[in-house]
């Protein structure tokens, strides 16, 4: 018997199949592909555009999906690693994931206009760095080293901030006063593996403090439950995503952590290897942050012509959050006369 989540999720259990059908469903994670800030930063690309044409040179991916940024180069956007690479007095547009001081002053040297499109929930953790910085506070920043998020975060007050990637290198961590230590997170990790670390973390510093609200996105959070209420019930977890894609990864994580027998990453229905599906009832489906719907219809496509024409969806949230666009590109609003 699985040990599904005790949620009135609408997951019909597996019996035998229906006469003349094949016994394979598909479970569709419900939310899942883009949330607010994911939604807000492309529209910010493509509106820049339509409002000054190409090229718009972008820092970074705008965000962390093959699909997403190929379409948007195919358009005229010239992603770029850093400021020097953009030529001066040209537009440059900050991606979700957020910069550190130094990138704006970089960008600032070069002439350059710029439009932010961090997301704002990233944008809140920049303001907790920068307030516990003021307050003379040692910061544990929970981490991926390398991430964009971290690297724009840990920039606000690298004097304060220490990197914690994961359980395991808590027992490097070192603080000058432990009645002045608190813990921020980039936004995207797993829910589970944050909570690991910071019980490790307060194992070695018992007044270690907690962030003034919830670090972790609630895009990311609600994916994550959307799987771990489906996961028992799969053969198989499909996860759509980009393997640079921080919140992607760690679906697939969630998905084993939570009873799926298999479960991988894929960009495009074309990387499925159809020996997946051999012996497979439940098929579970899900996406990124940062995964458009489209692609998640060219798997449904895939499956269905594999027998998987049984679609569930599985329901776990219902997100209503959206970011107004940065004010340079938003439209004016219309006043009477």
């Amino acid at each position: 018997m699985s040990s599904a989540v005790p949620l009135n999720l609408g997951i019909a259990r597996s019996s035998a199949p229906a006469p003349g059908g094949s016994g394979k469903r598909v479970l569709l994670a419900e939310p899942r592909g883009y949330c607010a800030g994911v939604d807000r930063a492309v529209e910010t690309v493509e509106r820049a555009l339509e409002k000054h044409g190409a090229p718009i040179y972008v820092r970074k991916e705008i965000v962390h999906n093959r699909h997403v940024v190929e379409t948007l180069s195919d358009r005229g956007v010239v992603f770029v690693d850093e400021t020097d690479e953009v030529p001066e007095g040209s537009l440059l547009v900050f991606s979700a994931h957020g910069v550190s001081p130094a990138v704006h002053e970089s960008a600032a040297e070069r002439n350059l206009k710029t439009i932010d499109a961090t997301c704002p929930l990233v944008t809140k953790v920049h303001q907790e760095a920068k307030r516990f910085a003021r307050d003379d506070f040692d910061i544990l920043l929970i981490g991926h080293e390398g991430h964009e998020e971290v690297e724009g975060t840990a920039g606000e007050a690298p004097d304060h901030v220490q990197l914690v990637d994961g359980p395991e290198s808590v027992d490097a961590v070192t603080v000058r006063d432990e009645t002045k230590v608190i813990w921020l997170s980039q936004t995207t990790l797993s829910v589970d593996e944050t909570m690991a670390t910071v019980a490790r973390l307060r194992e070695k510093f018992p007044l270690l403090q907690d962030p003034p609200s919830d670090d972790i996105c609630y895009a990311t959070q609600n994916r994550q439950v959307a799987v771990k209420a489906m996961a028992p019930e799969c053969d198989l977890v499909i996860v759509v995503g980009s393997r640079n894609s921080s919140n992607s990864v760690r679906l697939v994580e969630v998905a084993l952590g939570a009873g799926a027998r298999a479960s991988y990453l894929v960009d495009y229905a074309r990387e499925i290897d159809t020996a997946w599906l051999d012996g497979v009832t439940t098929v579970g489906l899900t996406s990124g942050a940062s995964v458009p719907e489209i692609l998640v219809s060219g798997v449904i496509e895939l499956l269905a012509e594999h027998g998987f024409h049984d679609v569930q969806p599985v329901t776990t949230a219902n997100e209503t959050l959206v970011f107004s666009l940065p004010r340079e590109l938003r439209k004016p609003s219309n006043t009477g006369s």
